[in-house]
């Protein structure tokens, strides 16, 4: 059985170990000050009945009579006073009462074989002891509210750092090698977050590298079958008619495309290619060039909207489109056009959970559900070039899987949201205000 986890953040857990530390700390203070203090009142108390016996004394020994409160072989008189007595030493006692009022006693053997003795109780002690136990109480309270506002303030900034590196770690994970997290969490102390800044840096340097070797080897291995793939082509187209020489024919074809595909993945993945702008008319575009692909496809133009955009990358975002939808997807396919939104639609299964988990990836289909053919590069080629564009590519099913429409169809849909300002030809793009 999984144990359920106590998520609490930095901030307040530093909080409550300083607050402890601090609440252990004025205890142990507080009873060493109570128990010193306590001390220190009773020897004083001793001292001054002590003083106040003797002074007793000498007046006793002008008059044979006990003054100020003395008594002579008082019966009361404690078991251990009795014992020093017998000593012939001179002694005070402090004896405990249910009250809490401590008595006090001193008392003198004199020359004549009695014992003088002076009685009284300290109920100044209790008054005192009790101010000075609410003194240390409120201290102890104000010090651990104290160490919590100040683990407040610390975790606070140690928390804000963590999540500041974390955020930019999430870019990080999201595609934008750019973001360094150091630089996101700055600030002047440097302490562990720094290190871990650093760590995340580092690695994401080492990924970069390795991305960038992983795609200069791919586009060399596909620029080296380039030609090869182009003279199986061309001997193909001599070989006699028949049933084996269009095999032939559709696999070279087949190799030849694929190469194509993994150049052009290779060209988007270096961040190379630049957009040519044209101004076109939205609406119309689409439909002449959905016509020419595929005639049987309707395209509803419900607002037309001018756009600077790409016409070839914006064709051959609407062609990988069309052609998964009519791979993978189901009929009718359905093209709609509201403004500067393109919106492709089949009324097939739906795109794979890893597809809209994590986007499109390259050789990879996952999809048991559709025809699960090709070599998933349709998809990646649309994003990429939407990306050239300054556009967003987003995909979604109709429905959940298992659960039909109000149609009566399922279906996946892909989004195409051109942006407001077209990218420049250096680059460089705007801030897209995208809506959701």
């Amino acid at each position: 059985m999984k144990r359920p986890a106590l998520r609490t953040g930095v901030r307040w857990k530093i909080s409550i170990a300083i607050a402890a530390v601090g609440a252990l700390v004025a205890l142990a203070l507080s009873l060493v000050v109570h128990n010193s203090a306590r001390v220190s009142m009773l020897d004083n108390a001793r001292e001054v009945q002590l003083e106040r016996l003797l002074f007793a004394q000498r007046m006793y020994d002008s008059t044979k009579e006990p003054k100020l409160g003395t008594k002579l072989n008082d019966a009361a008189l404690p078991r251990d006073l009795r014992a020093k007595m017998k000593q012939g030493r001179r002694a005070t006692h402090v004896q405990e009462t249910a009250s809490g009022v401590p008595d006090v006693w001193a008392a003198v053997p004199l020359s004549n074989g009695t014992v003088l003795s002076l009685h009284s109780k300290f109920p100044d002690s209790t008054t005192i002891m009790k101010d000075l136990d609410r003194s240390l109480i409120i201290g102890s309270v104000s010090v651990v509210f104290g160490g919590c506002a100040l683990g407040v303030l610390i975790g606070g900034q140690l928390s804000r750092r963590l999540r500041k590196a974390a955020a930019a770690a999430g870019r990080v994970a999201q595609g934008n090698t750019e973001v360094r997290v150091g630089d996101a969490v700055g600030g002047v102390v440097r302490d562990e977050t720094d290190e871990l800044a650093r760590a995340v840096d580092a690695l994401t340097d080492a990924l970069n590298e390795r991305i960038e070797a992983e795609r200069r080897v791919t586009a060399d291995i596909a620029h080296e079958l380039r030609t090869p793939v182009t003279g199986l082509l061309t001997a193909a187209e001599l070989l006699p008619p028949g049933r084996p020489t269009e095999l032939v024919r559709d696999r070279a074809q087949a190799m030849r495309t694929l190469v194509e595909d993994v150049l052009e993945v290779a060209r988007l993945d270096s961040a190379s290619e630049r957009a040519e702008l044209q101004e076109i008319a939205l609406g119309e575009f689409v439909e002449r060039r959905v016509g020419m692909l595929n005639p049987e496809i309707k395209v509803k133009v419900v607002h037309e909207s001018w756009v600077s955009t790409d016409p070839r990358r914006l064709e051959r975002i609407l062609g990988n489109l069309l052609a998964n939808a009519a791979k993978h997807g189901g009929t009718p396919v359905e093209v709609t056009v509201e403004g500067r939104v393109v919106r492709v639609r089949d009324h097939g299964p739906g795109f794979p959970e890893a597809l809209l988990r994590e986007g499109p990836s390259r050789f990879r289909t996952g999809a048991t559900d559709r025809a699960g053919h090709g070599h998933g590069l349709g998809l990646t080629i649309a994003a990429g070039q939407a990306r050239v564009l300054g556009a967003r590519l987003t995909f979604r099913n109709a429905m959940p899987e298992g659960i039909e429409g109000r149609d009566g169809s399922g279906g996946a849909i892909a989004v195409l949201w051109l942006p407001e300002h077209a990218p420049t030809t250096t680059g460089s793009f705007p801030i897209l205000k995208l809506p959701e």
